[in-house]
């Protein structure tokens, strides 16, 4: 009869996780002090070596991934070097970052009547974080993993004095921190909404309302070109599922020492949802649809 480690040898080499060392340990000390407290050691006579790996997958998988206080999505067990698209899938580990550099950009229909200009369409609470989030939760239903950080930037402009335009000074120090503890990461997304009128923001498709969207890509990063071909992927992709709604890829030549952190990241993009005469349910329309373009995008990846 087999012993309890060359089972567990066995299961391993029909199920590589390639998980660490210590994670490998660990899960097998787990196992073997379950087994023997039920003292039922025989069980695993009694089942094939697949129906033993079903069992220890069972075991293994809700360890694989855990939430944090925040809410956001880490790991606890890594592959070694940089992982491969289709792997960060199989292992549930984030593959989409959103955050919001100007967290609290909003839309007047959701506001208080007093606030009718472009100038006031700002709130603490109904604002394109709600957007973000709204991706975020379709990405999870197409068993899409992201991060959605809904920190507060413009809190913290204001407890630290800092300007408005130092925004993207903070942001980009969580989103330096989320990459170096999470190489699965794929696909960054820095949410903002447009200034636009309704009249350029929304189309009507199939009989709803939708927020259009913009890519926006700094000509200043040093990844340039692979965020250009990125946001144009994002573009053709969503005008193949529901034309129009795109309003397209646009180049800003900004001030060098601010790329809208694209400088970090090869797959990032600004993203514009909608103008400030959109509604919440407008904007969430298309965050359903843009899920769709990312599953679309990452299988063709694999």
């Amino acid at each position: 009869m087999q012993n309890e480690k060359d089972l567990f040898d066995m299961l391993k080499e029909m199920y590589p996780q390639h998980p660490r060392r210590e994670f490998v340990s660990a899960t097998e000390n787990t196992l073997r002090q379950r087994a023997r407290s039920m003292g039922k050691k025989r069980i695993f006579t009694k089942f094939s070596v697949i129906t033993s790996g079903v069992l220890v997958c069972a075991f293994i998988f809700p360890w694989l991934i855990s939430l944090n206080g925040s809410g956001t999505v880490s790991q606890v067990a890594h592959s070694d070097g940089g992982a491969s698209l289709s792997y960060a899938m199989e292992e549930k580990e984030p593959v989409v970052y959103i955050y919001h550099s100007h967290n609290i950009e909003s839309f007047i229909p959701e506001l208080p009547a007093q606030q009718v200009n472009s100038d006031q369409a700002y709130s603490d609470t109904k604002n394109v974080t709600l957007v973000g989030k709204e991706l975020s939760r379709a990405l999870k239903e197409m068993q899409i993993n992201s991060i959605h950080d809904e920190t507060d930037i413009a809190g913290i402009l204001k407890r630290k004095g800092l300007h408005f335009s130092d925004s993207y000074i903070v942001s980009r120090e969580n989103l330096q921190k989320v990459l170096a503890e999470n190489d699965s990461i794929h696909m960054i997304f820095d949410i903002h909404r447009d200034s636009q009128k309704r009249r350029e923001s929304t189309i009507e498709i199939k009989g709803k309302e939708y927020a259009r969207i913009k890519f926006v890509v700094s000509k200043t990063s040093g990844n340039y070109e692979t965020n250009k071909t990125f946001a144009t992927q994002l573009h053709e992709q969503l005008e193949e599922l529901y034309p129009g709604l795109s309003i397209g890829v646009i180049e800003k030549g900004i001030d060098p020492q601010n790329t809208y952190n694209q400088d970090i990241h090869d797959n990032s993009v600004l993203l514009e949802v909608g103008g400030i005469d959109n509604t919440l349910e407008e904007t969430y329309r298309t965050m359903d649809v843009f899920a769709e373009v990312l599953k679309v995008i990452i299988e063709k990846s694999k």
